[in-house]
Protein backbone atom coordinates (compact mmCIF):
# COMPACT_ATOMS: atom_id res chain seq x y z
CA UNK A 1 0.00 0.00 0.00
CA UNK A 2 1.52 2.98 -1.30
CA UNK A 3 -0.08 5.36 2.42
CA UNK A 4 0.89 3.12 4.13
CA UNK A 5 3.45 4.12 6.42
CA UNK A 6 4.93 3.14 10.38
CA UNK A 7 6.56 4.56 13.28
CA UNK A 8 9.89 3.01 15.46
CA UNK A 9 8.97 2.43 18.94
CA UNK A 10 11.54 1.18 21.63
CA UNK A 11 11.29 0.53 25.27
CA UNK A 12 13.04 3.64 27.16
CA UNK A 13 16.63 3.44 27.35
CA UNK A 14 19.26 5.33 28.62
CA UNK A 15 19.78 8.60 27.21
CA UNK A 16 23.28 7.62 25.88
CA UNK A 17 22.26 3.99 24.35
CA UNK A 18 18.93 6.36 22.74
CA UNK A 19 21.43 8.34 20.96
CA UNK A 20 23.24 6.13 19.62
CA UNK A 21 20.55 4.03 18.64
CA UNK A 22 19.23 7.44 16.66
CA UNK A 23 22.07 7.90 15.11
CA UNK A 24 22.28 4.34 13.64
CA UNK A 25 18.55 4.63 12.60
CA UNK A 26 19.54 7.95 10.93
CA UNK A 27 22.38 5.85 9.19
CA UNK A 28 20.42 3.24 7.55
CA UNK A 29 17.78 5.53 6.21
CA UNK A 30 20.35 7.56 5.01
CA UNK A 31 23.04 5.74 3.34
CA UNK A 32 22.32 2.30 3.00
CA UNK A 33 20.23 1.39 -0.37
CA UNK A 34 17.48 -0.36 1.04
CA UNK A 35 17.00 1.81 3.93
CA UNK A 36 16.62 4.62 1.58
CA UNK A 37 14.43 2.63 -0.36
CA UNK A 38 12.03 2.53 2.80
CA UNK A 39 12.86 5.84 4.35
CA UNK A 40 9.02 7.04 2.72
CA UNK A 41 7.54 4.10 4.67
CA UNK A 42 8.64 4.94 7.89
CA UNK A 43 9.22 8.16 9.83
CA UNK A 44 12.26 7.49 10.79
CA UNK A 45 12.79 9.07 14.29
CA UNK A 46 11.60 6.53 16.86
CA UNK A 47 9.82 7.47 19.86
CA UNK A 48 10.88 6.11 23.17
CA UNK A 49 8.41 5.08 25.82
CA UNK A 50 8.19 2.52 29.37
CA UNK A 51 7.07 -0.50 28.39
CA UNK A 52 5.55 -0.60 32.26
CA UNK A 53 3.27 2.57 31.17
CA UNK A 54 2.52 1.68 27.76
CA UNK A 55 0.10 -1.19 26.38
CA UNK A 56 1.40 -1.67 23.17
CA UNK A 57 4.87 -1.95 23.81
CA UNK A 58 3.85 -4.19 26.64
CA UNK A 59 2.50 -6.22 24.55
CA UNK A 60 5.45 -6.32 21.51
CA UNK A 61 7.43 -7.50 24.91
CA UNK A 62 5.22 -10.36 25.99
CA UNK A 63 4.81 -11.73 22.27
CA UNK A 64 8.85 -11.50 21.59
CA UNK A 65 9.62 -13.54 25.27
CA UNK A 66 6.63 -16.33 24.04
CA UNK A 67 8.41 -16.32 20.02
CA UNK A 68 11.95 -16.05 21.63
CA UNK A 69 11.23 -19.02 24.40
CA UNK A 70 8.81 -21.34 21.74
CA UNK A 71 9.17 -20.88 18.48
CA UNK A 72 11.63 -22.61 16.57
CA UNK A 73 12.26 -23.49 12.89
CA UNK A 74 14.36 -26.48 11.05
CA UNK A 75 17.86 -24.56 11.90
CA UNK A 76 16.71 -23.37 15.14
CA UNK A 77 18.22 -25.98 17.85
CA UNK A 78 17.69 -24.42 21.09
CA UNK A 79 15.13 -26.60 23.00
CA UNK A 80 11.79 -24.11 23.76
CA UNK A 81 9.24 -24.27 26.73
CA UNK A 82 6.71 -26.39 25.35
CA UNK A 83 3.85 -24.85 27.76
CA UNK A 84 4.17 -21.78 25.56
CA UNK A 85 3.36 -23.82 22.52
CA UNK A 86 -0.55 -22.65 22.61
CA UNK A 87 0.91 -19.33 22.99
CA UNK A 88 3.41 -19.93 19.98
CA UNK A 89 0.32 -20.88 17.46
CA UNK A 90 -1.61 -18.21 18.29
CA UNK A 91 1.18 -15.42 17.44
CA UNK A 92 1.57 -17.56 14.26
CA UNK A 93 -1.61 -17.20 13.38
CA UNK A 94 -0.70 -13.36 13.44
CA UNK A 95 2.43 -13.75 10.57
CA UNK A 96 1.52 -12.03 7.13
CA UNK A 97 3.39 -14.63 4.34
CA UNK A 98 4.21 -12.86 1.36
CA UNK A 99 5.71 -14.37 -2.11
CA UNK A 100 7.89 -12.68 -4.51
CA UNK A 101 9.73 -13.52 -7.95
CA UNK A 102 13.34 -13.36 -7.23
CA UNK A 103 16.06 -14.43 -9.50
CA UNK A 104 13.40 -16.34 -11.45
CA UNK A 105 12.54 -18.28 -9.00
CA UNK A 106 9.38 -17.44 -6.42
CA UNK A 107 10.45 -16.75 -2.49
CA UNK A 108 8.62 -16.83 0.41
CA UNK A 109 8.56 -13.96 2.76
CA UNK A 110 7.01 -14.10 6.35
CA UNK A 111 6.62 -11.32 8.92
CA UNK A 112 8.39 -13.12 11.72
CA UNK A 113 12.38 -13.22 10.55
CA UNK A 114 14.92 -15.21 12.55
CA UNK A 115 17.84 -13.44 12.82
CA UNK A 116 21.13 -15.00 14.60
CA UNK A 117 23.40 -12.08 14.37
CA UNK A 118 22.25 -7.65 14.47
CA UNK A 119 25.58 -6.87 13.25
CA UNK A 120 25.75 -5.13 9.84
CA UNK A 121 26.90 -7.33 6.49
CA UNK A 122 30.28 -5.59 6.42
CA UNK A 123 31.33 -6.84 10.21
CA UNK A 124 29.67 -10.63 10.34
CA UNK A 125 33.12 -11.56 9.51
CA UNK A 126 34.72 -10.57 12.25
CA UNK A 127 34.59 -11.10 15.90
Amino acid sequence: NPLAQGVVVFDELERSQSHLLINQMDRYFKRSPYGQSQAELIVPEPFFVHSDLTTGIRLADFLAYILSWGFRTSSMTEPRREELLPFVDQACALRHRATREVAGGMATYWSFAVLQDLRPRDLKGGP
